[in-house]
């Protein structure tokens, strides 16, 4: 039996496009979708917080309604549970093995971090967590491209697994990105330095790190057409601007040995989370 597409839902409209988004990734997948609402306790009395699904503020409901009768043969459920929603969140989604959520992204004051939420769960979450915003210009269908940040030299088995089977899944390119940090001098050599050719064989060399951590995926999804580009510095920047031409960037983290309070997404991540305009996969590894 395959697992279910887990999404949060508040009844929000950024929670609505993730269960749209979630409710296509179930169907191109053969899965059903879990919808899950969330209601904190009131003073620790979880008793107090449940209701049953008949329940459903009118918001929630109404989202539920309508993937069902977009979807009619998607296999659709909408439970409702107390606890604190960035755990019981997580939860969820670790059980079936992919949650999305909704993401507000950046707020009104530059700078300022909304969708505590989303942050929260994707920070300690085992699972993938895919953050969709309202709007969002990527979809879960099919072409276009699926952007992963990678590092050549450490590769992600987790992260590029997720990626390349996104990419499969839709008939996308995979377009793989690595930012490069010039190391800082002083070079020692008696020839003139010329920069420009020292940045060549860097990045050149860096380049073929790269297409070696890809080579095995290559093997393993024949068909996905690959690209893969080393750029200079600034990785969130060069992330957000090769997102505009994709379905879905993907992003890992490294998976915390015990349950954080905060999120420690790294900033690479948070500038990405919070500019990006399509949906973003955090993947958590080892």
């Amino acid at each position: 039996m395959k697992h279910a597409v887990v999404v949060g839902i508040d009844g929000s409209a950024q929670s609505a496009a993730a269960a749209d988004w979630a409710a296509e990734e179930a169907r191109r997948t053969g899965r059903s979708l879990r919808m899950v609402h969330v209601v904190r306790a009131e003073g620790g009395d979880l008793a107090r917080a449940w209701r049953p699904a008949d329940r459903l503020p009118r918001s929630v409901a109404e989202i539920r309604d309508r993937i069902s009768a977009l979807l009619p043969e998607l296999r659709t459920t909408c439970e409702q549970v107390p606890g604190t929603p960035s755990y019981a969140l997580a939860a969820a989604g670790e059980r079936d093995g992919l949650l999305v959520l909704g993401s507000r992204g950046l707020g009104g004051v530059a700078g300022l971090l909304v969708g505590s939420v989303g942050l929260r769960t994707a920070a300690h979450a085992r699972c993938p967590v895919v953050l969709v915003r309202d709007g969002a210009g990527g979809t879960a269908g099919e072409g276009s491209e699926v952007l992963v940040g990678v590092q050549g030299d450490r590769p992600c088995d987790a992260v590029l697994a997720f990626a390349f089977d996104q990419a499969a899944r839709r008939g996308a390119v995979l377009r793989a990105v690595e930012a490069r940090t010039t190391p800082a001098g002083p070079y020692r050599t008696q020839a003139p330095l010329d920069q420009q050719a020292i940045t060549r064989s860097l990045t050149a060399d860096r380049l073929v790190h790269l297409q070696d951590a890809l080579s095995r995926w290559r093997e393993r999804f024949p068909d996905v057409l690959t690209r893969a580009e080393v750029v200079d510095d600034g990785a969130a920047e060069a992330l957000l601007e090769a997102s505009h031409s994709a379905a879905l960037v993907v992003l890992g983290r490294r998976a915390p040995g015990h349950p954080v309070a905060a999120p420690r997404l790294g900033p690479v991540t948070h500038v990405v989370l919070h500019r990006a305009h399509v949906p973003v996969a955090v993947v958590p590894h080892d």
